[in-house]
């Protein structure tokens, strides 16, 4: 009978990404357990045991602690894959990030289009970073694509995104040095998302000096 090599052997010598392990049924559950524990297959078609040497690096949009309660997820399981968990908070929480994935975003469609390499209007940024994106990272990718696929002007627009500009909220006085110092920072992460790293125009956005402004990106550790 012919032998076929699965994914995890395809993987022998390298890393297996298991996305969505949240949705995983609880019978394939019960069989990443065990190759987890033994860390050897059998291939389909065949009778012997094959030792693998991979990592392993799951993701999920789940709480699975969550899951556990309900009876959805196994815990010996969730033990075995979370020995080190790093915990990406959703877009709405990462302040400057949405800005420097959508620039990042347009730059990958663009080239896969092979479209114009277009910039963002101003507006289009504002617009980025006051959505709270509630589909987060795969949210924005399709709103991008599209907008690469369909805009016409030289830059993407608001409307091009499918999003409302924000009314500018009004700045209230603040005297405490925290205050100051986190609205100094805030404004530091939000130029240097704008332009996409390019400090010559932050500096100019801010109204500072290219020094002033390696200065602050020291003082906040946002080299």
């Amino acid at each position: 009978m012919r032998q076929t090599i699965g994914k995890i052997e395809h993987a022998d010598k390298g890393t297996l990404f298991l996305d969505e392990i949240g949705d995983l049924p609880m019978s394939l559950q019960a069989k990443l357990l065990r190759f987890l524990q033994d860390r050897t297959v059998e291939r389909l078609g065949g009778r012997n045991e094959i030792a693998v040497d991979i990592r392993v690096a799951c993701a999920t949009n789940q709480n699975l602690e969550q899951l556990i309660r309900e009876g959805r997820f196994r815990e010996d399981l969730y033990y075995r894959i979370s020995e080190i968990a790093v915990l990406i908070p959703p877009l709405r929480e990462r302040q400057g990030d949405r800005s420097l994935l959508a620039h990042a975003l347009l730059a990958r469609f663009a080239r896969d289009q092979r479209k114009p390499r277009r910039g963002f209007s101003p507006e289009a940024i504002r617009a980025i970073e006051a959505y709270d994106w509630p589909g987060n990272v795969r949210e924005m990718e399709n709103v991008i694509r599209r907008a690469v696929i369909m805009a016409d002007g030289p830059r993407i627009t608001p409307e091009d995104l499918g999003l409302d500009v924000p009314a500018e909220a009004s700045e209230e006085p603040l005297g405490l040095r925290e205050a100051r110092d986190a609205a100094e920072q805030e404004a530091v992460i939000k130029a240097m998302a704008r332009c996409n790293g390019n400090i010559a125009h932050a500096a100019d956005l801010l109204g500072i000096t290219r020094p002033t402004l390696y200065n602050l990106l020291d003082k906040y550790g946002l080299r």
